[in-house]
């Protein structure tokens, strides 16, 4: 039987999309609990629980079982993370850990927030690892497995980013998938999609997002 997702886990809740998010699942009466865990506190809120620790999946550590719902929302730039291998260490290595992690703390729906054209046999390093992530994630027999394929991402960011900010206001204006998307409505987006019923994979290109987020 399905059911709303009430109990549920958030990663990346300091990113982008994760803020928007946070701020949307808090506000959902239905959601009894929302599990974040953190490299740095988050306010306080009596639906919050907030694991505090340099490392994410120690600080995930300390939650109980119980969840059912899983957002992942973490990502990283070439540049932010400052080498290939760093950036596959987070886009790639600690994202299939979060999932598995979620999958023992109960959860049977993962949504995942990948990025338009992730391909595993792709030339370009950045979208073969969001490639090669997906196809982890498809191999741990996910109930219920959504990815999002964003475009770019607008939105006010601590840490600008001279080439999103150059191409924000060309992209936004491009047709189909390739349009950029505003990270309130994908996170508006995420959670109309955790309260869809189904079974197996879901991939979502960044024209059904933006229409879900509207």
């Amino acid at each position: 039987m399905y059911l709303t997702p009430q109990n549920i886990l958030l990663a990346g809740a300091t990113g982008l999309v994760g803020e928007h998010l946070l701020d949307r699942l808090l506000s959902e009466p239905t959601v009894k609990r929302v599990v974040a865990p953190t490299r740095r506190p988050l306010v306080v809120h009596a639906h919050l629980e907030n694991p505090v620790g340099p490392d994410v999946l120690l600080a995930l550590d300390q939650s109980a079982e119980g969840i059912d719902t899983a957002f992942c929302c973490l990502g990283s730039t070439m540049a932010d993370a400052g080498s290939e291998e760093a950036f596959k260490r987070i886009d790639h290595d600690l994202i299939l850990a979060i999932a598995d992690r979620a999958r023992k703390l109960g959860a049977r729906h993962l949504l995942v927030v990948s990025a338009i054209g992730a391909d595993s046999s792709s030339s370009f390093f950045y979208n073969r690892v969001k490639g090669e992530t997906e196809r982890a994630l498809q191999a741990q027999n996910w109930p219920q497995l959504t990815i999002a394929r964003p475009s770019l991402l607008l939105g006010h960011r601590q840490k600008a980013r001279t080439a999103e900010t150059l191409a924000g206001p060309i992209m936004k204006h491009l047709p189909g998938k390739w349009g950029a998307i505003e990270a309130s409505q994908l996170a508006r987006a995420l959670w109309r999609l955790a309260l869809e019923e189904g079974d197996g994979v879901r991939i979502v290109e960044c024209d059904v997002l933006r229409q879900l987020g509207r």
